[in-house]
């Protein structure tokens, strides 16, 4: 409870400015933002998966700027084909100048690719959308999407919690809790609809509540088995209560991506 209530208090300290920064900042206050954020995530990330090496680590900041700055700037196709193709590249090159250990040098080679792309582009999606019309409320949305069902899924794991969802990632987590989590993510794009987004369709909201809720807390399990391959409880230490960044915006990335992709082939089509 001592936790809980930390937890509480950093998010009524920490929303107004949040939704202040949404809401009234211009665009290049919001990415700002957007790319400390990515900055962050990216730092806690590498010091995850490649302790220790900072060449690699290096790698792994920029490169996350890097690709977040091109889908967000330049989002052609041929644009973003070819920052992958030189994140390939690069990302083997920086994995090369390094071997050793040899038995981790294909994990940490995977990480110098995907660790950018990651960070990076999922939080590119959250910055997009704050370029739609209304879009501080298409923000709001991702939040809700998956802060609240972060909550559900918190308190209905305490409530009603029996059956394991997936122990051997993250045994505090439960079936029960996860539903309350999809359902604490429809009350989000319920709140959207009939108060934020009129423009956001009630039935086509509730399914990508399930769709972008149920990959959001995919994203909460990816985070963990990276923490726990990695022998990390917490990715960081900067907001109290919540431990890292990523702790903090695991699944908001999934949930960011998985709107954008919806605004972008349903919505506007």
């Amino acid at each position: 409870m001592n936790n809980l209530a930390v937890r509480l208090i950093t998010a009524a300290l920490v929303s107004p400015l949040l939704l202040a920064i949404i809401y009234l900042a211009p665009q290049w206050g919001f990415l700002i933002l957007i790319f400390a954020a990515t900055t962050i995530a990216a730092s806690e990330l590498v010091a995850m998966t490649m302790p220790g090496r900072r060449l690699q680590q290096a790698w792994g900041i920029a490169a996350s700027v890097a690709v977040l700055a091109v889908v967000y700037f330049q989002p052609s196709p041929l644009a973003i084909v070819t920052g992958l193709l030189g994140l390939l590249v690069l990302g083997f090159l920086f994995g090369l100048a390094a071997p050793d250990p040899l038995e981790a040098a294909g994990p940490r080679m995977a990480w110098l690719v995907a660790g950018p792309i990651y960070t990076g582009a999922t939080l590119a999606t959250v910055a997009l959308l704050r370029l739609r019309d209304n879009g501080g409320s298409w923000v709001v949305l991702v939040l809700m999407l998956a802060w609240l069902g972060d909550t559900g899924g918190y308190f209905a794991g305490r409530a009603f919690g029996r059956h394991k969802l997936y122990p051997k990632v993250s045994p505090k987590k439960t079936v029960e809790g996860s539903v309350g989590g999809l359902l604490g993510s429809m009350t989000g794009a319920l709140v959207a609809h009939f108060w934020l987004l009129p423009e956001l369709p009630l039935v086509q909201g509730l399914l990508l509540a399930l769709v972008a809720g149920a990959l959001g807390q995919a994203g909460d399990l990816m985070a963990s088995l990276v923490k726990r391959s990695t022998g990390v409880k917490d990715s960081g230490w900067i907001i109290p209560g919540h431990g890292g960044i990523l702790d903090r915006i695991d699944a908001l990335m999934l949930t960011g991506t998985t709107t954008w992709l919806y605004t972008a082939w349903i919505l506007d089509r």
